[in-house]
Formats: structure tokens, sequence, C-alpha cells
């Protein structure tokens, strides 16, 4: 049984490409090489990029202790810590994993709906006065706020404020680049001083555990079962011991939970924002929904439209935030589409690739929402949060999150993009985001339209 198709380029020149130009670097290997390909990044072993759906459930039903995915993950250990479920496997993520799912479903996750509305209100309020204003920041904003309150339930106070721009500061930070590559050479990550790159990010990473250990010591001291946030949760939790988690453990899941939480989510709603300006028929067709609503309708009512649904599947397939999902290393042989892979193989299904299959997505570069009220996809065709047990906990309430955010804005400002330029992906730290910043501009308030109901949903 054959091996895949090798990248022929020296490892360091790959790992470059990889760094600068990731999505360049996966489209000009696959229209070369295929749907699977194999190439070498400095000195890692052999990584193996699939884009064919029926290979990606071969990767996502076998059994996962063939696979492992938390070692793959090491990178983000110097930010999330040992005990992050990024880098659990086995009984310890599946117990974690447990212990995380609640938050994010069902009638917990429904609370915070209101929430996030007033929110994004309240970070919105100053557009109306002003001419131009960057898209980002204030997603940034929304979002940081809405899982500090599920996280740690807080909402005003120095540490509140203090953690707020602690994490701006280090998400800034560790999404350039030059961060990202310090995980590829270790003399990078040394503390030569505050200007060093691992310098900053070690005093911004002190200050930030500092922090959130005097949190989890103030609620442990006065524990109050009756509150809904996570870290409530998380001190009531007890493993089939009946032992409870340690402040490592809690440092490392809060941790997770809020750099997962918002960064990605911020993204994505800097892009929806940009797509929906950028094609008014996108904007025209959301408007007409958004119009149809009740005044005081609910959250829920609102999360359910179907077009809004479908320009929320969009943004997160044209330009997935994660464009890859969770590295698998094989433990054991095994054969996936044909290839003959060994342990300490490295599997990755890419999900970028997959989002642009022209035979599932036509034209795969065009931004059309409408594909997604046309036919259903399954999960290994369409997979914006990764798949099987190494799913993101967090992806209906980031969707959630979306699509209250984006009705909020539209059904209140009429906005326009101050400078409509096209705007390309970049790496983002282990993301893609705009290469440009957004910039928008206030035109009026709205009021619904009488006969916006009769522009046509489809």
């Amino acid at each position: 049984m054959s091996r895949p198709p090798l990248v022929p380029t020296p490892p360091l020149w790959n790992l470059m490409q990889w760094i600068v130009q990731p999505l360049n670097f996966l489209e000009r290997n696959r229209d070369r090489y295929g749907s699977c390909f194999s190439t070498r990044l400095a000195k890692l072993p052999p990584l193996t990029f699939f884009s064919d759906p029926a290979a990606i459930e071969q990767i996502f039903t076998t059994d996962q202790r063939q696979l492992e995915s938390g070692r793959a993950n090491r990178i983000l250990l110097r930010m999330l810590g040992d005990n992050s479920l990024l880098l659990l496997d086995g009984d310890r993520h599946k117990q974690h994993r447990q212990w995380l799912m609640p938050p994010f479903h069902g009638e917990r996750m429904r609370a915070y709906g209101e929430l996030i509305q007033q929110l994004t209100a309240s970070v919105t309020q100053s557009w109306s006065s002003e001419s131009a204003f960057l898209v980002r920041p204030a997603m940034q904003s929304i979002s940081l706020q809405v899982i500090l309150r599920a996280v740690f339930g807080l909402t005003e106070g120095d540490r509140y404020q203090s953690l707020k721009q602690l994490l701006a500061a280090l998400l800034d930070f560790s999404g350039s680049r030059l961060s990202f590559a310090t995980n590829f050479f270790p003399i990078l990550q040394r503390d030569f001083g505050a200007w060093s790159p691992g310098g900053k990010f070690d005093r911004l990473m002190q200050a930030i555990n500092q922090l959130i250990y005097a949190e989890i010591a103030d609620r442990r001291a006065a524990f109050d079962p009756t509150r809904s946030d996570i870290l409530t949760l998380l001190l009531s939790a007890r493993d089939e011991m009946g032992e409870a988690m340690s402040d490592e453990e809690l440092r490392d899941e809060l941790m997770t939970l809020l750099v997962a939480g918002h960064e990605t989510t911020a993204t994505a709603l800097t892009w929806a924002m940009y797509w929906i300006h950028a094609i008014p028929t996108v904007k025209q067709k959301l408007l007409a929904e958004l119009d149809q609503l009740s005044a005081d309708a609910d959250p829920g009512t609102i999360a359910k439209l179907p077009y809004l649904n479908a320009v929320c599947a969009e943004t997160l397939r044209i330009y997935p935030v994660g464009f890859i999902a969770q590295l698998r290393i094989v433990q054991s042989p095994m054969e996936v589409a044909g290839y003959r892979f060994e342990p300490e193989d490295m599997l990755i299904p890419c999900i970028y690739l997959v989002h642009h299959r022209p035979d599932l997505y036509p034209e795969p570069n065009q931004f059309r929402p409408e594909r997604f009220l046309e036919r259903q996809f399954s999960p290994y065709e369409y997979l914006p949060f990764g798949g099987s047990n190494r799913r993101c906990i967090g992806a209906a309430f980031a969707l959630f999150e979306m699509k209250l955010v984006l009705a909020t804005i539209l059904r209140q400002y009429e906005l326009e993009l101050d400078e409509p330029n096209p705007v390309k992906p970049v790496r983002r730290g282990v993301t893609i985001a705009c290469d440009s910043p957004i910039h928008m501009k206030f035109v009026q308030n709205r009021q619904p339209t009488e006969d916006s109901s009769q522009v046509a949903m489809v």
C-alpha cells in the first residue's frame, strides 16, 4: 500500500510558506497533488492534508484511541497550559469535555441571549456620532465582554477591567505572524527583556494568570452555587473519584474558554459585516428577513431565521476562522483513503480546502448564502468547527452569538463600507482574518420598511 504524494520542497521553505501564506500553500499543493498530500514543516513528522469528505469521514469515525490530538496542540501550551481541553487525550479529555459542555447548550446558552443584545447595543451606540469606525475592535469588545460574563460572571470592577485590557493585548500580540513563528523557533520564546517577543508574552501571561488565580481563590472562599457562570460550574465539578478540579486545571480551562471563545467569534463577525455590506443583494435579503420580526422578537426566534443562518454559514465556509481541524497523530498503523500511515504520522482534515471544492460548492470563491438554503451538507462536507470528539464545544454558542450580534446591529443601523475595496484572508495566529482593517460609516438609524417582506428571500 502506497504513501500519499510528498511535497518535495525543503521543509524550512514549507514552514515559511505555512507561516506567511497558508491558504496559498494549501491551494497550490492541492492543485498539484490532489485531495491528499503530505508535507514536512521544519523538523516535524510528515503532515498529511485531506480534503476528500470520504477520507475525513474515515478519520472522524475511526476509533479515537487510535488517534491522538492533544499532543499535536503543543504550540498552544505556553498560553493555555497542560490541563487545557485542547491538549488532553483519552479519559481526561472526555471528563473535561463533559464538564465544559453544559454551559454552551440548552437553557444555559439561551439565557445569554438578551445579554448579547444588550452588550452589542452598548458597544455600538457611539456609531451614530462617528464619521467612520473600525469594525473589528467593536466585535472584539462585544465578544470579550460576552465571554467574560459567561466564564466568570464578571461585569465590572478593577479585575474585570484589567482582564479585558490584558486579554485584548495578548490576543493582538499572539495574532501576528511573528508571534506564530515563535512556536517553531524556541529561541524566540526566550525572555530577552520586555522588548523581545518572548519577554512580552511572558509578562502578559504572568499578569493574566495573577488575575485568574485571584478570582479562583475568591470564588472558592465565598462559593455561591446559585451563580450561573462557568467558573461556578467547574468549581462544583467532581470526577468519578469525587475529586474536584485543582487551581491549575481551572486556570487552564478558563484560559482556553477565554481565548477560544473570544478571538474566533470576533473574527467571524468582522468577516460577516464585511460580506453583508460588500454585496448589496445579500444585505437586501437579510434586512427583508429581519424587518419581518416584531420589535420584541426573542433571541430564540431571531436565531432560527433561515437567511440569517445561511449568511453565518457562508461566512464560516468561505474563510473559516479555523482553517484546519485539529491534527490527529497516528498511534498504530492504519489506512485512510487507500494510503498507509505509520505511528507519529499527522493527519489533518483541511477545512478550507473542503469548503472550496467546486463539486460541493460551485463557484467556491463567491459569497453566496443561498447555497445553504438549497441543500444540506454532511458534517464531512461542511465542518467549520472541526468534528468528532474534537469538535469545538462552543460551536452552538458561537453561532448563537453571531446571529444575535448581526441582527441587533442591522436592525438598528444603516451602515456602509467606507473603503469598499476587496479584503483578502491572512494568517492571524492560528486563525484566518481580514488582511486590512474594515472601515465602515454610519448612514442613518433604521426603521423597517413596509414593503420589505416583498423582497425575494432566495
